[in-house]
């Protein structure tokens, strides 16, 4: 009985091999090998024409330097803080902001809903890119932001590469992750909890915050972590939008592996950056397995 669950389990654990595994080894490998100038610009530290043996003296001469570098270097101690503290915000701001927008879809008509809905999925229909750089246009010193400031009689703002700005295109870019899992946890409320709610006399924002607020909270996990993990290693956001202050990882990265040419160090970055989405990636797999358990 247990062999169709093992077969339809084969495929996605051939997906992760292929797609996650080996290149997470490949990576790995690189990160453990030495700067060179060559093409590619590395030398790998064991020859595996040599067999055991050659493993065996690969981990007796393993040092880790690309790593202890990685620590002792501040600049990249303060980039990923940056990228932490630039995701832990947006993905507030995406929650304050797409809370509101998936309650408010949750409780419009059936055909209402769709339209809504649609209207939130429509910007996945153009490149990343383009709406990157449409905010560009929209915030530049003559751009349309001010433009609009301008009809009110209200003084410009200068936010293009600023921090604020690398925030706007965030919390922009992900608030369709976050709005669409809430959207999905609210729309399977049962208002009969609300109507007894009302019917023992709670008022609504008591009957929200002790009914819709906790039976929404998978939704908010759900929304937070697909924002927060993402978020982290952005790189196109920071590099369009972002200044000097602005420095996140995925843009060190880049640097590292197209400016510096070196490669091992980048893989060295880029393998801490995914040790330390690991715990909220469990988590999220974590809540989905029990909201898959709750459905059964």
């Amino acid at each position: 009985m247990n062999r169709p669950r093992s077969r339809a389990a084969l495929l996605p654990a051939l997906w992760l091999a292929i797609f996650f595994a080996f290149p997470f080894l490949l990576v790995l490998r690189l990160s453990l090998s030495d700067t060179a100038l060559a093409i590619p610009p590395y030398t790998p530290r064991i020859d595996w024409s040599g067999g055991w043996e050659a493993i065996k003296a690969f981990l007796a001469a393993l040092d880790l330097d690309m790593y202890r570098r990685l620590g002792g270097d501040r600049l990249y101690v303060d980039a990923f803080l940056s990228s932490l503290r630039f995701a832990a915000t947006g993905t507030i701001l995406a929650l304050l902001v797409g809370y509101p927008m998936a309650y408010g879809m949750a409780k419009c008509r059936p055909g209402v809903r769709s339209v809504l809905l649609m209207l939130v999925i429509l910007p996945f229909w153009t490149s990343f890119l383009i709406r990157v750089y449409a905010w560009v246009g929209i915030l530049k010193p003559q751009g349309l932001l001010n433009g609009f400031l301008g009809m009110l009689h209200i003084p410009p703002v200068d936010l293009l590469y600023t921090p604020a700005a690398v925030q706007i295109g965030l919390v922009y870019s992900y608030l369709p992750f976050m709005v669409l899992p809430l959207y999905a946890a609210l729309e399977r409320l049962d208002h009969t909890l609300l109507e007894a709610a009302a019917d023992l006399g709670s008022p609504p924002w008591k009957s929200f915050w002790q009914v819709t607020w906790p039976l929404s909270i998978p939704g908010v996990i759900a929304g937070c972590l697909l924002c927060f993990i993402p978020m982290v290693g952005e790189f196109v956001i920071p590099d369009l939008l972002g200044g000097p202050g602005s420095l996140m990882i995925g843009r060190s990265i880049w640097m590292e592996f197209f400016a510096n040419r070196d490669w091992p160090f980048a893989s060295a970055v880029a393998i801490v950056l995914l040790i330390t989405l690991i715990a909220p990636i469990l988590l999220y797999q974590r809540q989905q397995a029990r909201a898959l358990e709750g459905g059964v």
